[in-house]
């Protein structure tokens, strides 16, 4: 969502302290946004419960029953599935109107019309890659009598109900900010939706980090820093070892640059697809794991969903219960412009996601006949027309700021670069039933039966996990993988002029990587790579995460024969962290306390520290924050050699996974050790560990005094920052204290606006129990007693009860905030 905010945040800004009830060029005046009745004030009446309250709702096959708990959840009775989410877009887009317009603006290419030209640039990049082009090609070729076709219709006349009874006390405030009106909502918005979370998900720049790297030092040397296979594997599916193992790793030294391939190209076509150049993909990322009957206390299936996400408020995730007259009761949490639950459990299973991270897109160097304006392409040796689709960017007002031409091959859209042009093959790109899979997938009743429903899935790949009533857990890595000519690679640029390079297929289903009911009785995803190269080497994509969390997660579980539900959610929030324990030894060692002379203070003070830390990331601790920077300060002394000479920043291209760097650290007088800005002096393993470990010393004493002065905690430099989608600060929460730190199960990334953005726990045991949690609220109205009331409960990792009636009035009275009786109206 942060592409939204950019474009939009300057101008509202400008809006909120300019000039005080003038307009301020073309940007709308203040004063209207301080009218009690129209402005911002009136966002405090739109913010109350409904109440008690009957609604009209023309196309409703029977009444619909709507209980709202005392957390915001609707609970939806109704007796088709049509209705249930014909009312369930009724009740989200009350609650998240505007976060489902600026989502779909943002996937349209659509954001200048609210903020002008400071939008532009992410408009443009949205256009080029595809995102509405895949969204209005998959709505066209939706045939109107399928199931597909007929919920998104439904959905979307429950969010065209809402959009009609608007009004002034009910207009969301970003929509006076902006001095817009909401647009109506079409049922293929859904779709542009998905396209979204496919750009945040399965946009992967796997070809581009090669290129970068590639030409500074060599391709043998990408090659080696940026490898096929995770060098330490702790893959999803068990691989018959108990702990993490090593592969072999070549890490050949700096060599001649590649000059097939340009940084700048490189950079270039990463900025069209929408990546800043990588950094480590390591500490942030999603949980999952599931918990077989035999290693439970309780003797019942138990399952954790926790998938890490942006942070805004507010939250990407709405939650919801849906029970439809004897053929569906489910529960958990959608996407708002998606209808039906994504994540959740129903009466037999529960399921939850982490993603792949597979690679499933590939870009082609293309031969053009005019590289200024091209309209035709050389494909095996004959010149093909490309098709051109005219657009035009408006801005505020319905202004032109541009028009320009969109380009597609056979493959999908075609990229200016520089002087050449590339075009992109993308499974998000690809025709999908996904809304079907959805639907099909929360009424699943068994394992079995949920593993077949998701062989449909297409995009983004995902690792999906399971259980049910009957104790069987499974996971599998879901979704439409490409079949690639020769050795079947993707991380390169292929040569558009030759169809032979085209994808030949999808990986056959039971090809996935996967298990069913392991004997280990447990299982564990956290973006690590899917399956151990050494038991199947077929390609899923390159420069895999390192599995800390993967790691962790199974040790936990390893060690607790006897898991709790309560077990469950304390790990969601485990301090401990397997990187800790993979690289602190490294400091710690007799052979760098050795070597350092008695005049390095500053490094036998740190190393004091270091020597007495259990590990752990917790609040009260100075040791993180210390070796944090140290490792930091290791980083940037080791991989001199990928700053970008042509750069003004001083950044790296891109960073080694901490697995290549972990091996590294086992050739002590490999080249790369030596830092090639320091002439006539040769470095190796232990002198770059000491003097990073004394400057990370020096550094923290000169920002932040003595250690034990409080200003080395860890609670006084890691925070989570959720923000509004606008980037309001008044409107977001920033500065939240949370323990956990890089690569442990509650991770954080620098800025704090990436963590776990909902926290689930499911017992499968007679009676279906669950819990969970996310850090916003229910409500996108900042006046709303839901808009922010579960963040402390979130911080403090506590789940909260989640209420799952199998009728209305099971319900009790003081659990009930609103009841909603939707009727169909009368033609």
């Amino acid at each position: 969502m942060s592409r939204i905010a950019d474009g939009i945040a300057a101008v509202i800004l400008t809006i909120l302290v300019g000039t005080s009830v003038r307009g301020l060029g073309g940007l709308p005046p203040v004063g209207p946004l301080l009218d009690p009745i129209h402005g911002v004030w009136a966002t405090a009446a739109g913010a109350q419960p409904l109440g008690k309250r009957s609604v009209l709702l023309g196309g409703l096959g029977a009444p619909v029953q709507v209980r709202v708990d005392r957390r915001g959840v609707p609970h939806v009775f109704a007796q088709s599935y049509h209705d249930a989410v014909y009312v369930m877009g009724y009740v989200v887009a009350r609650d998240r109107l505007f976060q489902m317009e600026a989502q779909t603006r943002a996937a349209a290419g659509r954001l200048a019309e609210w903020a002008g030209r400071p939008a532009l640039a992410a408009d443009r990049q949205s256009r080029a890659i595809g995102l509405g082009w895949a969204a209005e090609r998959k709505w066209s070729e939706l045939d109107t009598t399928s199931s597909t076709y007929q919920t998104l219709v439904a959905y979307s006349q429950g969010v065209n109900a809402w959009i009609d009874q608007l009004t002034p006390a009910t207009l969301p405030l970003e929509y006076r900010l902006l001095q817009a009106t909401p647009i109506r909502w079409e049922p293929k918005y859904t779709l542009y939706f998905y396209s979204e979370m496919g750009r945040t998900l399965a946009l992967n720049n796997l070809d581009v980090v090669r290129g970068r790297v590639g030409a500074l030092v060599g391709k043998d040397a990408a090659e080696g820093l940026f490898p096929l296979h995770a060098p330490l594997q702790q893959p999803i599916v068990p691989n018959g070892h108990p702990t993490s193992t090593r592969l072999p790793v070549s890490l050949p030294p700096p060599g001649v640059p590649d000059a097939s391939v340009g940084h700048s190209f490189a950079d270039q076509l990463g900025v069209l697809a929408g990546r800043e150049p990588p950094g480590n993909a390591d500490r942030i990322g999603s949980n999952n794991w599931a918990v077989a009957p035999e290693r439970t206390k309780g003797g019942y299936a138990l399952l954790a969903g926790d998938p890490h996400l942006e942070l805004t408020l507010p939250s990407i995730w709405y939650e919801i219960h849906l029970n439809v007259q004897d053929s569906l009761d489910v529960a958990g949490v959608s996407f708002p412009g998606s209808p039906g639950v994504i994540i959740g459990f129903n009466r037999e299973i529960a399921w939850s996601f982490t993603n792949t991270g597979g690679d499933v897109i590939d870009y082609y160097r293309e031969t053009v006949d005019d590289e200024g304006a091209p309209t035709r392409y050389l494909l095996d040796g004959e010149w093909r027309d490309l098709t051109l689709t005219p657009t035009v960017f408006r801005g505020r007002g319905g202004g032109i700021l541009l028009q320009d031409t969109l380009r597609y091959t056979h493959r999908g859209p075609l990229l200016p670069v520089g002087e050449e042009w590339y075009s992109m093959r993308w499974t998000v790109h690809d025709p999908s039933h996904d809304t079907d899979v959805f639907a099909q997938m929360q009424g699943a009743h068994s394992v079995d039966e949920w593993l077949t429903v998701m062989e449909h899935f297409v995009a983004p790949t995902q690792n999906g996990i399971v259980a049910d009533r009957q104790g069987t857990i499974a996971i599998r890595s879901s979704g439409s993988w490409p079949v690639r000519p020769g050795d079947g690679r993707g991380d390169r640029i292929f040569d558009g002029s030759r169809s032979a390079n085209d994808w030949v297929g999808r990986l056959p289903v039971e090809r996935y990587p996967g298990v069913r009911a392991p004997a280990q009785g447990y299982l564990a995803s956290a973006n690590q790579e899917p399956v151990d190269p050494r038991r199947d080497s077929t390609y899923l994509g390159a420069n895999w995460p390192s599995p800390w969390r993967a790691i962790r997660i199974n040790t936990l579980l390893r060690s607790d024969s006897a898991v709790t539900p309560d077990a469950m959610r304390r790990f969601q929030t485990d301090p401990g962290s397997a990187r800790v324990h993979a690289f602190l030894p490294f400091f710690l060692r007799d052979s760098i306390t050795q070597v350092a002379s008695a005049e390095d203070s500053l490094f036998r003070r740190g190393l004091s520290i270091l020597q007495e830390w259990d590990g752990t990331y917790r609040g009260q601790g100075i040791a993180p924050l210390l070796f944090e920077t140290a490792l930091g300060e290791l980083t940037n002394r080791l991989w001199d050699e990928l700053i970008d000479p042509g750069g003004s920043s001083g950044r790296r291209v891109a960073t080694p996974s901490e697995a290549v760097l972990l091996a590294l650290l086992d050739l002590p007088a490999s080249p790369w050790w030596d830092d090639s800005r320091t002439p006539g002096v040769q470095e190796d393993r232990d002198e770059l560990l000491i003097e990073s470990l004394s400057a990370a010393y020096l550094r923290l004493l000169t920002s932040r005094g003595a250690p034990r002065d409080g200003r080395w905690r860890w609670s006084e430099v890691r925070f989570a920052n959720i923000m509004h989608l606008l980037r309001l600060p008044a409107l977001s929460r920033r500065g939240i204290a949370v323990e956990g730190g890089p690569s442990t199960l509650s991770p954080s990334s620098g800025r704090g606006q990436f963590g776990a953005s909902w926290r689930m726990v499911v017992e499968l045991g007679p009676v279906v129990r669950a819990w969970g949690t996310y850090p916003g609220g229910q409500s996108g109205n900042p006046a709303s007693r839901w808009y922010d009331d579960r963040i402390t409960q979130w911080q403090q990792g506590q789940l909260d009860t989640l209420l799952f009636p199998r009728a209305a009035d099971d319900l009790s009275p003081t659990e009930v905030v609103s009841t909603l009786i939707f009727e169909g109206a009368s033609r």
